[in-house]
């Protein structure tokens, strides 16, 4: 249930990389507004309610908190596709970033009190591969659905008929989101928590979560805002490169599903399954520190798909673009199980929660916007969005390699030492 829930959490945002330029004709907008709608939209209440879900998530039932987001966002999802005003969109768009707020924190938190630390690595992918298989399912559905729309396959369809078809993509996508929730609610059940016992006095929430952050900041830093610039380019070519493909080889909705959506799909599948199954063989053999050499050497597999637009030839460009899904599902599952494992228990939900606040800030608020505004305001045309990608996106890529690489060094120094609360937990975990 957490795998579909992940799946519609992205598809929900996704499809709006798809339908970019019926968007901006139907609305009258521009690319900088779309790049707002993609980004900052969604990104605001998302960032802004981040933390506060992570503290909700390691204190109330987490299922409830994923079942109430997942409503919320469908709902707000199915206004979408009925807003008629760019402010109308603009606001749906938030109510999307809210909902899914819930779900990051709630979802890995889960997994950590259902499975043992050697065991977390596929858990987690599994749940992450299906975020991951989620831009290529939305690229094929909402190619498919475009496709029947246009051919008047809703036609007299109640609530649909009447819809043009970027409308009907957000209102099918909405109510799909309403039947997993109800799934969720009715076939799902909370684990026991498997907490440290407390010390000390109660503190305000959040006091506990920011002192151990900043005794820690050596690795804990570098580590996140490794995260958030890989996540910059996650964000802002993902958003524009269905409209490269569009713009620069002359796709069609129906090639981008037909060919774009399923090469997604196996990226996202492979990805997931490679970061997992290198997670768990190097816990089962001691070799811990392995997971911050994945994290430094990764962002550099994703320079080729951020170059694309040097491809010369469509296929090859739609290869290289669905192969970023691979790479970033290996950063997301490594990250995700490292931080289960250099945090305790109690910051499981928390530690999740200011990765996604920090991604949303830097990689789904900026990543799309600066990609828009390099188009518009540097090249000055929108069928040059692919060299906006690449000059863009390709610094971010090696920043996120550095700064994970300092990650490293600092979390072996505190191993080499034997101090350090983060070295300690690590070793903790260790086989014997």
């Amino acid at each position: 249930m957490l795998f579909l829930a992940g799946i519609l959490s992205v598809i929900d945002r996704a499809a709006l990389n798809i339908l970019v330029d019926p968007v901006r004709q139907d609305l009258s907008i521009s690319d900088e507004q779309v790049g707002l709608l993609q980004g900052f939209a969604f990104g605001l209440f998302y960032a802004f309610m981040g933390l506060p879900m992570g503290l909700l998530a390691d204190r109330v039932p987490r299922r409830n908190l994923i079942v109430a987001g997942i409503a919320l966002w469908s709902v707000a999802t199915i206004g979408s596709g009925l807003a008629q005003t760019f402010g109308w969109l603009f606001t749906g768009r938030l109510m999307v970033g809210l909902g899914e707020a819930a779900l990051g924190p709630a979802a890995i938190s889960l997994i950590a009190d259902l499975f043992a630390p050697e065991r977390r690595g596929r858990p987690i992918s599994v749940y992450m591969m299906g975020q991951g298989l989620a831009n290529g399912i939305a690229i094929s559905l909402t190619g498919l659905l475009v496709t029947a729309a246009g051919a008047g396959a809703f036609l007299g369809v109640p609530l649909l008929g009447h819809l043009v078809p970027w409308r009907i993509v957000f209102v099918v996508f909405g109510s799909t989101g309403l039947i997993v929730a109800v799934g969720l609610l009715l076939f799902t059940r909370e684990p026991a928590r498997h907490m440290q016992a407390a010390q000390g006095p109660a503190r305000t929430p959040g006091a506990a979560e920011a002192a151990y952050l900043w005794r820690n900041k050596a690795v804990l830093l570098p580590l996140y805002f490794g995260f958030a610039t890989a996540f910059v380019v996650a964000y802002g070519a993902s958003s524009w490169a269905p409209t490269m493909l569009m713009r620069a080889y002359g796709a069609t909705p129906a090639f981008l599903g037909k060919w774009l959506g399923p090469l997604s799909i196996l990226f996202s599948a492979i990805g997931p399954l490679i970061g997992g199954t290198l997670l768990d063989r190097s816990m089962r053999s001691g070799h811990t520190m392995k997971r911050f050499a994945i994290l430094a050497i990764a962002p550099v597999f994703a320079l080729p798909s951020v170059l694309a637009v040097l491809a010369g030839e469509l296929h090859a460009a739609t290869v290289l673009v669905a192969s970023s899904n691979a790479v970033f599902s290996v950063i997301g599952t490594v990250m995700f199980a490292t931080l289960q494992s250099v945090v305790p228990a109690r910051m499981r939900g928390s530690s999740i929660a200011l990765t996604l606040v920090l991604n949303t800030i830097l990689g789904a608020s900026l990543g799309p916007l600066m990609v828009a505004s390099f188009t518009e305001r540097v090249l000055h045309d929108p069928a040059q969005v692919g060299w906006s990608i690449a000059f863009v996106c390709a610094p971010f890529l090696l920043i996120a390699a550095g700064l994970y690489a300092m990650a490293r060094r600092a979390m072996r120094r505190a191993v080499e030492r034997g101090d350090g609360e983060c070295a300690m937990l690590l070793i903790g975990e260790t086989p014997r």
